[in-house]
């Protein structure tokens, strides 16, 4: 690579890791802090190893990239010297990568294990990136088995863990970044029990964590806090102040900057107005919701929350709305479409995508082909507890499907079905 040459290899694992030229700079300081040396990069010396204009690193600096990115720097794109025989070392496991969360499926729990042992004295970027790594093991776990107490204790850990890091903060960027995954841990549990339909515990975790993405000054986290917001509003049948807190969510400013976002505050609303009764304003808000999604950017990174939301989700939602004002032909259609494109993966919202389904075939008289498709939510969360938002989903199935069939058979085989399963979860 000579001095005129870009260092994409670089570029590449600092875009996979979501640094700017800053953030990699304070990362690489706060490795060779604790380490005992004094940490002089700069955004600068970072854009010379970008462009080439610095070939080689210092030692110390290699070191720390080294174990930062698990990589050799010739593996980063880096060059020694010609003529000069340097022995290839052999990386650190990368920190940018390490999970802090050891999760297991069933009905075992979640716990939280050491990250690392902080320097007394700083933390840096390199420790808010290791922390903020275990959001995404929390968001594969609620994936597969929905929201549930293990889950929920193992986010306010690392809230807490987050908050008592303040002290040791190398800056007030640093400071505010904890405050931000703080604010989404908090935000997590409080998902967690929103759909374990714990509406105590979920109100008080919200509070908190509007809280805490205020002090980080997140508006990505003030829309995530906000559409849970709503959601809490709809469980509680506050539906006014489910639309209330779903317009809150447009407000905020990452709606602007983010069509998906935008997209997600509209979709939250519409839900709102249907379940109010406001046909025009509830599709009005449904095709808002449409119109940003098309104009949002797929591969724009994004936090792992809000991976669940995309077409697939949005056509779940259309199916919700569309079955409150009463076109339950509308809304079989929508939960066909988002069943087929919800990721397998996504197991509790692919039952509440079937439950949906089988809910609108029953509201169009189709009885036996309603059981049918009810039936098969269970299959999705098998060796899964089904969570408390999918049984009362499955709860307002049955209460329908008594009213509508009191007498039919299938209606009773399909009642001693969902005792059965609700006493295993």
């Amino acid at each position: 690579m000579d001095g005129t040459q870009l260092n994409q290899r670089l570029q590449e694992h600092m875009t996979e890791a979501g640094l700017t030229q800053t953030e990699l700079a304070d990362a690489v300081n706060g490795y060779l802090t604790a380490a005992g040396h004094q940490g002089t990069v700069s955004d600068r010396t970072v854009r010379h190893w970008l462009t080439g204009k610095t070939r080689w690193p210092h030692p110390r600096q290699r070191a720390a990239l080294g174990a930062l990115f698990g990589c050799t720097a010739e593996e980063l794109g880096f060059a020694p010297p010609a003529g000069r025989h340097t022995p290839t070392s052999t990386p650190e496991p990368p920190v940018l990568r390490r999970n802090f969360l050891t999760a297991t499926t069933g009905t075992t729990a979640a716990a939280t294990v050491p990250l690392f042992a902080p320097c007394p004295h700083i933390v840096g970027t390199t420790d808010v990136i290791r922390l903020r790594t275990g959001l995404d093991t929390l968001m594969t776990l609620d994936d597969r088995r929905g929201g549930h107490e293990a889950l929920e204790r193992a986010a306010l850990n690392s809230s807490r863990q987050a908050l008592d890091m303040q002290e040791q903060a190398a800056s007030q960027r640093v400071r505010q970044r904890l405050f931000s995954i703080a604010a989404d841990y908090t935000a997590t549990a409080a998902w967690s029990a929103i759909d374990a339909r714990l509406v105590g515990r979920a109100q008080q975790h919200l509070d908190r964590a509007l809280y805490l993405a205020g002090m980080a000054k997140d508006p990505v986290a003030e829309l995530r806090v906000w559409n849970s917001y709503a959601m809490l509003a709809h469980q509680n049948r506050e539906y006014t102040k489910a639309v209330d807190a779903a317009q809150a969510a447009q407000a905020c400013g990452i709606t602007r900057r983010d069509p998906l976002f935008d997209s997600l505050a509209h979709a939250r609303t519409a839900i709102g107005h249907a379940t109010r009764g406001d046909r025009q304003t509830a599709l009005r808000s449904l095709g808002y919701a449409h119109e940003a999604l098309r104009k949002a950017e797929r591969d724009v990174p994004r936090p792992s929350w809000v991976a669940f939301y995309g077409p697939a989700e949005l056509s779940a939602i259309t199916a919700i709305v569309r079955d409150r004002i009463g076109d339950s032909a509308a809304a079989e259609a929508a939960s066909h479409r988002a069943l087929a494109s919800i990721p397998a993966q996504f197991h509790r919202n692919r039952a509440l995508a079937t439950t949906r389904l089988a809910l609108a075939q029953l509201h169009q008289g189709d009885i036996e082909q309603a059981c049918a498709t009810a039936s098969a939510a269970f299959d999705h969360m098998a060796g899964y507890p089904i969570p408390g938002r999918l049984r009362s989903l499955l709860g307002d199935f049955y209460r329908d499907l008594i009213t509508l069939a009191p007498d039919a058979g299938i209606a009773r085989e399909w009642g001693d079905r969902f005792r059965t399963e609700w006493s295993r979860s």
